[in-house]
């Protein structure tokens, strides 16, 4: 993918791949607390930063949420792992000693703000440990089981952790894999018509399979459209109670 115009940062961005595999070079503290320096740097709805990261480290927690997740290279000790968490938990705490209600923390849109302020902190960890030449990896997986996570993490109410980020040094050079195209992902003025891009999406679903072929030619090759046929809802993450634990959690109450 390239750009009109071009200089580092957006050469780091545009240079993503997602690394599941790192040597067993350790990240360093300086890095380390450098990511997190850009993650707290990052913007927040309302300046209520509503996120709080927390580092695993300890073998026990990390394999919680290597269970959690079912993914094989979440397990182990090569690369840093952490958890992004969406935390109304500490404003609630302030609101209590101010003797205000905390009704407003369990409004849907107060839990939205968090999820901005998560995964805003999480792309400035991305993007800052990638133009350090690292590798990483979302983990979305980790919702496989919200519960297990939750006391694992030590996590009080109105709190919860919506994505995990592997960071560590790349022990794999995977290709790009191609992306849908902008006429299909960018409107002007109103939403994009699908039926539009038919043409571009047919195109699109060329490349998709040809990627896969070259990825690995003895593995099933699947189109863009027919993956979102077929795997849209499946796995463990998908089916989980996500909504049971955030009432639980007295988060999107109403």
């Amino acid at each position: 993918m390239t750009a009109p115009i071009g200089n580092e940062t957006i050469g780091t961005l545009l240079a993503h791949r997602t690394i599941r595999a790192f040597t067993d070079e350790p990240v360093g503290e300086e890095v380390m607390r450098t990511l997190l320096t850009a993650a707290r740097a990052s913007a927040t709805s309302s300046y209520f930063q509503q996120a709080t990261i927390i580092r695993v480290r300890d073998a026990a927690v990390r394999e919680a949420v290597h269970a959690a997740s079912g993914q094989p290279y979440v397990g182990g000790e090569r690369g840093e792992l952490l958890v992004l968490v969406v935390d109304l938990h500490r404003n609630a705490v302030i609101r209590e000693r101010a003797g205000a209600s905390t009704e407003p923390l369990e409004r849907a849109y107060t839990f939205l703000q968090g999820c901005q302020d998560a995964m805003i902190a999480a792309q400035s960890i991305m993007v800052a440990a990638e133009s350090l030449g690292l590798g990483t990896c979302y983990l979305g997986s980790i919702l496989g089981d919200p519960d297990g996570l939750i006391t694992a993490l030590g996590l009080p109410e109105r709190t919860f952790p919506i994505v995990g980020i592997l960071v560590g040094h790349p022990a794999q050079e995977p290709q790009y894999k191609p992306r849908l195209p902008e006429g299909i992902t960018v409107g002007v003025d109103a939403y994009p018509a699908l039926e539009a891009h038919d043409a571009e999406l047919a195109a699109y679903d060329e490349r998709v399979t040809e990627y896969y072929d070259l990825r690995d030619a003895s593995r099933r090759v699947d189109s863009f459209t027919e993956q979102i046929a077929r795997m849209v809802g499946q796995g463990r993450a998908a089916q989980a109670p996500i909504l049971d634990v955030l009432h639980r959690q007295r988060l999107c109450l109403h």
